[in-house]
């Protein structure tokens, strides 16, 4: 029988850390960027990570289906989604454009590097909550720890890379890039450390932070096979203890023991979601 824990996959960058805040350690001389938990077979559409940032990422844009599906890759789009767990002093993610630049602007600036003058950047702390629509420009700032759940591709193209010798992909994404502001008022709200809050309700996937063990209201938004997150106070899932810093798929929510006032995220792709070609 498969174990529901998902394995974890640590991810070196050369943005990441070398020392990882708890309950995660980093190998001697390596540096942690990313925390991967292996989408199960049986459900490959999410894939959900641990961000650690001691220096800024590049700065990069995603395709949708649309756009892969056009290119004759497959279903290779990718929306994501950020949760902030900690932000050291002055974090900042860049996410959109001080105000709408046209394709030959931001190709110049991505070339000069004053495309990271260009963004906005929003000062962050723990708590607050970003969604990332395909096409959207976007960074992460130095010093930020967040959950990502998103759409499972591989496919970024990097339009600036503060100089590292890492290859760019200004063609591919100049293909996609919007050059656009981000709707703040839509795409983002603070999360309190608390209680039912719905996430993300999209046609891509649904995200929800519970409290507890779930109401009647979230089990009809939940009916079938869900990844489960805990943030605050170990859980059982199938019989398997899954500690905070962990996550794993349960085949439905009654197959769940959550833990009395802790917290979990739990997440689905939706109805309408289809499985990466």
């Amino acid at each position: 029988m498969l174990s529901a824990v998902l394995p974890i996959r640590q991810v070196e960058k050369p943005w990441g850390k070398d020392i990882l805040p708890a309950p995660f350690t980093a190998p001697q001389g390596k540096r942690i960027g990313e925390i991967w938990f292996e989408p199960p077979a049986a459900m490959p559409q999410l894939l959900v990570k641990y961000i650690f940032s001691r220096e800024a990422l590049s700065v990069q844009v995603h395709p949708s289906d649309g756009q892969t599906l056009a290119k004759g890759v497959g279903r290779q789009g990718k929306e994501e989604c950020w949760l902030i767990v900690a932000a050291e002093p002055g974090a900042k993610l860049g996410i959109g454009f001080n105000r709408s630049i046209d394709q030959e602007a931001m190709r110049a600036a991505a070339l000069d590097g004053s495309i990271e003058e260009l963004l906005t950047w929003h000062s962050v702390r723990a708590g607050d909550f970003f969604y990332i629509p395909a096409n959207t420009v976007h960074a992460i700032g130095a010093g930020v720890s967040l959950i990502e759940v998103q759409q499972n591709s591989d496919i970024t193209y990097r339009l600036y890379d503060y100089g590292r010798p890492r290859e760019l992909h200004l063609e591919e994404g100049m293909g996609v890039a919007h050059g656009e502001t981000y709707d703040l008022a839509r795409w983002h709200r603070h999360v309190p450390d608390h209680g039912d809050h719905i996430l993300v309700d999209g046609p891509l996937f649904q995200l929800e932070q519970v409290e507890g063990a779930p109401s009647a209201g979230i089990a009809a938004r939940f009916p079938g096979a869900l990844l489960v997150i805990p943030r605050e106070k170990a859980i059982e899932v199938a019989g398997e203890v899954v500690a905070p810093g962990g996550c794993a798929i349960a085949m439905s929510l009654g197959d769940v023991k959550f833990a009395d006032m802790g917290t979990c995220l739990i997440a689905t792709p939706s109805s309408t979601a289809s499985v990466p070609e």
